[in-house]
């Protein structure tokens, strides 16, 4: 069996060696395709693979030129008229391995190999199908642009060149994943970037041994601290503008082939609260939703902690018409506060669960569902309670305010009601103090996730507290350095 590690092997000068060599390497795969032709009087073979080329554009653009070259000293004679007098494909590298040349052919270009040379051109005649450019399904905004990443990287490189028509954004490309030979794409603006942050970010790159990339949980552990921490130090986006936004304040962000996501480093925890819509509004609106996000969060956590320590441990905090309720309320309810609330907790992640899951024609079947489990049937049932539901609903509803922390809201809301239920507002104080202490040790190669709230940065506060006005902000100069350690 020919080896699997082919990535230094050259490519040998005969062309039917070089063929049997190739087909075995890929077992003879029926979405190769190698066209054996004459050109020149030279042979040659062109190699593509079915699905990732464009036929017409290659029966075109690429066949009938070289069907018209006249007969050819030999094969370096050939390449090297093809180089200089033809313009065949913008993108025409070289390929001296059989890595090399599978990589190309698999990356939809097309490559010739000719008797008597051990070097392949490749001509790139990409045609593969994608999903076009499409509104981003989960950063919604009323005022900004309606475009979002795809799935293609070339695609996604072209929206952040479009925006931003600079020298000083680059790009560099590489490959990762020894069998997937994914594209990652490195992204940052030179004149704001920190040198040793970018040369990290590298380092951190290099240290991916994966086999193959297929999502960005596969790409941000590497980009985050080795240490347990509950919050995230990578972001995500979805979108070109905000991407860009990142890329001026000296962020670095990276591509990856098949994913309509850029990873952004480093994040903080501010910008969970912040959207593209906040510069487009008033700063009075924008700051009104921001302190309503903040507020919604803290509501999404601490709720149901708070209303089982409240009615199990403090009820002297009540006012009498107001106790009277709650002990009327629980008085005909079977199950403890605790056992209600994560019945109910779990009924809403299963029901949530099953809506993402299931194809989009049940989706009407689940919401009908979901109100008859939780709304109807669960309190007249006598399991739950109406007031314990309602401040479940209002949890649910605060953590919907801020989507990109979802995940831990929903830890930390289960976290909450267990603080609450079994130590009362002493444990939901002491579970606050922990998630502090944990967000504030959080750092992204030494830039602080909780900046610039701790340490605090009173220039920073312009656009975490409030926003202040775009006439302002535009002589700020605001780079992610002012918050390195």
């Amino acid at each position: 069996m020919y080896p699997t590690d082919y990535d230094d092997i050259s490519l040998p000068d005969q062309l039917s060696l070089a063929v049997s060599r190739l087909r075995e390497i890929t077992g003879n795969s029926s979405d190769l395709l190698i066209n054996t032709l004459t050109v020149g009087g030279v042979d040659c073979a062109l190699i593509c693979c079915e699905g990732m080329v464009s036929s017409s554009y290659i029966a075109e653009e690429i066949a009938e030129p070289l069907s018209q070259i006249q007969d050819m000293t030999g094969a370096k004679a050939l390449l090297g008229y093809i180089r200089k007098y033809l313009l065949l494909s913008t993108d025409s590298p070289s390929a001296d391995t059989f890595g090399q040349l599978l990589h190309l052919v698999y990356s939809g270009f097309a490559v010739l190999l000719a008797d008597g040379s051990s070097q392949a051109i490749g001509f790139g005649a990409q045609g593969y199908a994608s999903r076009g450019v499409q509104e981003p399904a989960n950063e919604g905004n009323i005022m900004g642009a309606h475009e979002g990443f795809s799935e293609v990287i070339r695609t996604n490189m072209s929206q952040v060149r479009r925006r931003l028509k600079t020298p000083q954004l680059c790009m560099e490309l590489t490959q990762k994943g020894s069998k997937s030979r994914t594209d990652l794409c490195l992204c940052y603006m030179k004149d704001r970037v920190p040198p040793e942050l970018l040369d990290r970010i590298r380092k951190s790159l290099d240290g991916i041994e994966l086999e193959a990339l297929l999502t960005t949980g596969h790409i941000r552990p590497f980009l985050e601290q080795r240490s347990f921490h509950l919050f995230s130090t990578a972001g995500t986006t979805e979108r070109p503008d905000v991407l860009c936004s990142k890329l001026i304040e000296g962020r670095v962000a990276i591509f990856c082939d098949g994913l309509p996501f850029a990873v952004v480093v480093p994040r903080l925890f501010c910008e969970s609260f912040q959207t593209l819509d906040d510069y487009a509004f008033k700063p009075l609106y924008a700051g009104f939703i921001r302190w309503l996000k903040y507020l919604a969060f803290l509501a999404a956590v601490l709720l149901p902690g708070v209303y089982a320590a409240v009615v199990m441990y403090h009820p002297e905090l009540l006012n009498s018409t107001l106790l009277m309720l709650l002990v009327k309320a629980e008085k005909e309810a079977p199950l403890s506060i605790v056992t209600e609330s994560l019945l109910v907790l779990l009924m809403y992640e299963g029901i949530r669960e099953a809506g993402v899951r299931l194809p989009k024609p049940a989706g009407g079947a689940i919401s009908v569902i979901s109100g008859l489990m939780i709304g109807d049937a669960a309190v007249k049932s006598g399991l739950v309670s109406t007031p314990l539901l309602t401040m479940t609903a209002l949890s649910v509803l605060g953590g919907m305010a801020v989507p990109e922390l979802d995940p831990q809201i929903t830890l930390l809301r289960f976290g909450s009601l267990a603080a609450g239920g079994f130590l009362g507002l002493f444990g939901v104080s002491l579970l606050c103090c922990v998630v502090t202490a944990d967000i504030c040790s959080a750092e992204s190669y030494g830039f602080p996730y909780f900046a610039p709230f701790s340490p605090f940065k009173r220039a920073g506060m312009s656009d975490t507290l409030y926003r202040t006005g775009i006439r302002k902000m535009q002589s700020r100069g605001f780079t992610v350095e002012d918050y390195h350690e």
